[in-house]
């Protein structure tokens, strides 16, 4: 009997190696999130449990059913993680999407306790707090919108609400293993795709009320959204967008015995020639077909990668025209949900007022607490700095800024929703004549160093390097545990890798925080951010103001009083009276006026960075340059409070008493966002 050997198809292997150069060009994990709980040291104990924690987490390849913990270490240096992928991924696709998360997480939160972070086929979270067992978090939430709405809004309603009320009772009532429901329904001529899923360690109950909140966070009418908890998800699409039905068998039951092959079929020898030919035929199309497929995918990779290394300016530079904010659509919340959660922006809720609206504060359904921004419609701060803070924010996760939860457009309403930050701003304690007490020496450095943390990420460690141009006392909010918190974006710059220098006409910040170059020939950089920085340590550890240092009788700014009080010998004077009560800090009171100073210098180029910074004040021991003299400003009869409203370029002229030494320039500010004092104050 002839026994023909089946030869492999070409065309299987080309499908398989474009399918592999598919997922390795596949988009970024969305949301990435460092949840806050704090920092590791480098090399720690805690570090080590947390290498090993996300090596092993998906190390056991018979669990099929897509949900992987694991828990390394003692209290307090204990790591828990969760993986989850979504229902219809196969076991081994799993495993490679959360051990790139784990990897993609680790570049993104450093050395930060805990994170968590989504792909389209998998969730990977990682804490030093427990996980399991716990009530549903939706304190972490994320949306992605379709930004079309249907073509029968009610019709389509209609049917979602009834695949939504489906799928929410189906994924609810899975087992221990795996609590995931898809389906898909009709309306009309549109069919809709949908799924949800837990993580299997939540109850019926609160897998439920968690898919609930997730519904009710929906805007309905759109022809697609996305929610992302921690503990849950749902997803809707009007074309379909999950694989084909995989069979996730828990360990328990066991594999069901493959059918055998049939018997190969003898080739008839009048069909030989012909089946030849059909063959060549269609493994040379299928040859033309793949190529062009994969020619068209590495060039939009690779124009995708440029865009990502050379940012497109018309996004957040300020003299661009950004028409969309499709990059933060995942932040959008419909103007009613904001509206209920203010009240209808009542007067109770009314938390103050700056140069470009009122500020409320308000609650959402899930019981969070926000802040507001409803700016006027006839606010100085134009569409493109209300674009510019969503586009950096959405993008900027760190502990030591603030977190911006959401947005709303709608007409000429222009809403940003905040994190709400309990303490208020640093300007309303250390300058206050009785909250600076609730300062105390191990209360500042700590700020200190927080807000140089921020300042570096921004700088250096982000996926984008920002400049952030308005630093100072009253963008740094505090929150319960007085952990500080860079805000303010509607004046930030943001540069590629490779620029360090850029100049621009329109001059806008703070007067007394703006560095020289910047305020005289709109020359800014991160040194610009360093001189801000060295400006605001001065001012926290005297509690005076830079531009109303009381000395005695005399008024003058505070970095000349500095400056002369270091070259003196003096500057154990600078110190504010309420820190030298008891203290034995004096020394290293001393130490941050000497780092002060050098990110104050006239000379830029003398100025440290912001990695030098953090070196100097986390290492005490280690050794100082001496400072230069620093950029004088002196006191003029310009109201620094006072926003400017008003645009500088090269050309304008200054008056004797407004420019002073080679680098005492006057400066103008346009005020920046409203300001965050009034926005956290009560």
């Amino acid at each position: 009997m002839l026994m023909v050997t089946k030869k492999p198809n070409p065309f299987f292997f080309l499908v398989i190696i474009l399918n592999a150069i598919i997922v390795s060009m596949s988009q970024d994990m969305q949301f990435p999130t460092c949840d806050g709980n704090g920092n590791f040291t480098i090399n720690s104990v805690y570090q080590s449990n947390l290498d090993d924690v996300l090596s092993s987490l998906t190390s056991d390849t018979s669990i099929r059913y897509g949900f992987y913990n694991q828990s390394v270490g003692q209290t307090p240096n204990q790591v828990n993680a969760i993986g989850l992928c979504r229902g219809d991924v196969e076991p081994v696709d799993c495993r490679r999407c959360i051990n790139e998360a784990g990897t993609r997480l680790r570049e993104i939160c450093t050395n930060q306790k805990g994170a968590i972070g989504w792909y389209d086929d998998c969730m990977l979270r990682y804490s030093n707090v427990s996980i399991l067992g716990t009530d549903p978090d939706t304190r972490v939430t994320r949306w992605l919108t379709n930004p079309s709405n249907a073509s029968n809004v009610d019709e389509f309603n209609q049917g979602l609400n009834r695949l939504l009320d489906q799928l929410r009772t189906e994924a609810s009532s899975g087992g221990s293993f795996r609590k995931y429901a898809s389906d898909n329904t009709s309306t009309g001529l549109t069919r809709i795709f949908g799924y949800m899923q837990c993580t299997p360690d939540l109850s019926q109950n609160q897998c439920y009320n968690c898919l609930n909140t997730a519904v009710d966070a929906i805007v309905k009418g759109r022809r697609g959204a996305r929610v992302y908890y921690p503990s849950c998800v749902v997803r809707y699409e009007e074309s379909r967008f999950l694989n084909d039905t995989v069979d996730l068998a828990t360990p328990s039951t066991p594999p069901t015995q493959a059918s055998p092959p049939p018997p190969p079929l003898s080739p008839s020898p009048s069909g030989n020639s012909n089946t030849t030919i059909i063959i060549v035929i269609v493994v040379v199309a299928t040859l033309s077909v793949v190529l062009v497929v994969v020619v068209f995918v590495c060039v939009f990779m690779k124009r995708k990668q440029k865009q990502q290394r050379h940012p497109p300016e018309n996004l957040v530079y300020e003299d661009g025209e950004a028409d969309e904010i499709s990059t933060a659509e995942s932040l959008q919340y419909s103007f009613g949900i904001i509206r209920a959660a203010t009240d209808d922006f009542s007067e109770n809720n009314k938390l103050g007022q700056g140069g470009f609206g009122l500020v409320y504060k308000g609650k959402l359904q899930n019981g969070q607490e926000i802040a507001v921004k409803r700016l006027s419609k006839d606010s100085g701060q134009g569409e493109q700095e209300f674009k510019n803070e969503v586009l950096l924010l959405a993008r900027l996760q760190h502990r030591n800024l603030v977190r911006l939860l959401g947005f709303s457009l709608q007409g000429s309403e222009r809403l940003l929703m905040y994190e709400f930050v309990q303490n208020a701003s640093l300007d309303k304690f250390i300058f206050h004549p009785t909250k600076r007490s609730d300062l105390d020496w191990e209360r500042r450095y700590k700020i200190l160093g927080g807000v140089a943390r921020g300042l570096l990420y921004l700088h250096e460690d982000s996926r984008l390097k920002i400049i952030h141009r308005d630093l100072k006392a009253s963008n740094i909010l505090l929150d319960s545990q007085m952990n500080p918190k860079i805000a303010d974006f509607g004046m930030a710059r943001l540069f590629t890798h490779e620029e360090t220098q850029a100049n621009t006409s329109r001059i806008v910040g703070t007067y007394g925080y703006m560095a020289p170059e910047y305020a005289m020939h709109g020359q800014f950089s991160v040194k610009s951010d360093v001189f801000s920085f060295g400006v605001l340590v001065l001012e926290i550890i005297t509690g005076q103001k830079n531009h109303t240092f009381q000395n005695g009788v005399v008024i003058e700014d505070l970095l000349s009083h500095a400056w002369k009080s270091w070259r003196d010998g003096t500057a154990s004077s600078l110190i504010d009276p309420v820190l030298k009560e008891g203290s034995n800090s004096i020394r290293d009171m001393i130490r941050c006026i000497h780092i002060g100073l050098l990110c104050v210098q006239e000379d830029l180029n003398e100025r440290p960075t912001m990695a030098s910074v953090v070196l100097m004040l986390s290492s005490l021991s280690l050794t100082l340059p001496v400072p230069s003299e620093p950029a004088f400003f002196t006191h003029t009869s310009t109201n620094p409070e006072k926003p400017l409203f008003k645009e500088y370029t090269s050309s304008t002229s200054h008056s004797g008493d407004q420019v002073k030494s080679k680098s005492r320039s006057s400066q103008r500010s346009l005020a920046s966002d409203i300001s965050m004092n009034d926005l956290y104050s009560r």
